[in-house]
């Protein structure tokens, strides 16, 4: 929470000219067709998230659309569902990095700012220690492909044009 990923994956789909399948974006539109949920951490529209978004992925990758994948991919959770789809597409990984404090702090505001972030069971002002326990045990996906390290805290570090670059699979 809180790294820039779905900024920049949004960025990066900008750039690329394809679509950008976001996590976040497709449980905060489940929340529209269920009355009365109250987010709550492994809550039941978290766990129906997970096959949808793996089916638009390969839905759109079987029709050979370039496609940006953005979620937190914890390993364990993660890799077995995105390691098959390698036979469908060039994966390329992006994995945005930021110190536990300032994740923090973008996540509360953007909770404040976005009322769409109802959806998800994101900490509250209190909750601070509880964050950075679980941001600091982050245990990044790893799939037999070519990754890079993108630093978020202030901008992209390696820069926008890079991670395209990379992204594209430009050997520059």
């Amino acid at each position: 929470m809180g790294s820039g990923k779905t900024t920049l994956a949004h960025k990066i789909a900008q750039a690329v000219g394809c679509p950008a399948i976001c996590r976040d974006e497709i449980k905060e539109g489940m929340v529209h067709v269920t009355p009365g949920f109250v987010a709550a951490p492994g809550d039941e529209l978290t766990a129906r998230t997970l096959p949808v978004f793996f089916a638009v992925l390969e839905l759109l990758l079987k029709a050979g659309v370039t496609t940006v994948a953005e979620a937190a991919f914890q390993d364990r959770a993660w890799r077995p569902r995105l390691a098959p789809l390698r036979d469908l597409a060039q994966l390329r990984i992006v994995h945005c990095t930021v110190d536990a404090e300032v994740a923090f702090a973008r996540g509360l505001r953007r909770t404040q700012e976005n009322p769409l972030r109802r959806a998800h069971a994101d900490p509250g002002p209190g909750d601070a220690a509880e964050h950075a326990l679980r941001h600091d045990a982050f245990d990044r996906v790893s799939v037999d492909a070519p990754w890079i390290e993108v630093d978020t805290s202030d901008g992209y570090r390696p820069g926008l044009s890079e991670i395209v670059a990379f992204v594209n699979g430009d050997s520059r």
